[in-house]
């Protein structure tokens, strides 16, 4: 799940360049190994859309939503269900906001958490790391994007994995 990763919203992300990219792994080793992509976009008509370079999967799906906690907003929670996944990867911005509000929402529904420190920003460091210390506590685990992409992985010797290691190794 990516979570408000919007044009307006970005440029007041530090390091976002590097966000986008580490999300850009994830999302790249999601599309190729055929896990489904959840995008959501806070407030669309005042943040904006998806940032354009952040380059979504074919066949994510993309959701507005207005409540904090993307578990909060019906359309999102019925795609969680039909999605049949008891495991959500989640990266964004703002980490003390959305997806930090979405993460609890989503440990509280029963799914296993996985927040991507590296993917993930806020306009403040603080901010985030208390953000990312509040979701450990919770119950999330956190990770980086090149874990992700190891785990789904799982092993070396595969077409995906050859497909894979070029994106890791520019990341």
């Amino acid at each position: 799940m990516v979570v408000d990763v919007q044009a307006r919203l970005a440029p007041a992300i530090p390091g976002i360049t590097a966000l986008v990219d580490r999300a850009g792994l994830v999302l790249a080793a999601a599309e190729r190994l055929g896990v489904p992509v959840l995008v959501t976009e806070q407030y669309p008509k005042g943040l904006g859309a998806t940032a354009p370079e952040l380059a979504l999967p074919k066949g994510a799906t993309v959701l507005p939503k207005i409540a904090f906690s993307a578990v909060d907003d019906p359309s999102i929670k019925a795609f969680l269900r039909r999605a049949d996944r008891d495991q959500i990867v989640l990266l964004g911005t703002e980490t003390h906001v959305c997806v930090l509000q979405t993460g609890l929402g989503l440990l509280a529904e029963g799914y296993a958490v996985f927040v991507v420190a590296d993917a993930v920003g806020s306009r403040g460091e603080d901010s985030k790391r208390l953000a990312l210390d509040r979701l450990k506590g919770a119950g999330a685990v956190v990770v980086s994007a090149e874990m992700v992409a190891f785990e789904w992985l799982r092993e070396a010797d595969t077409d995906d994995f050859r497909a894979l290691i070029g994106r890791i190794k520019q990341t």
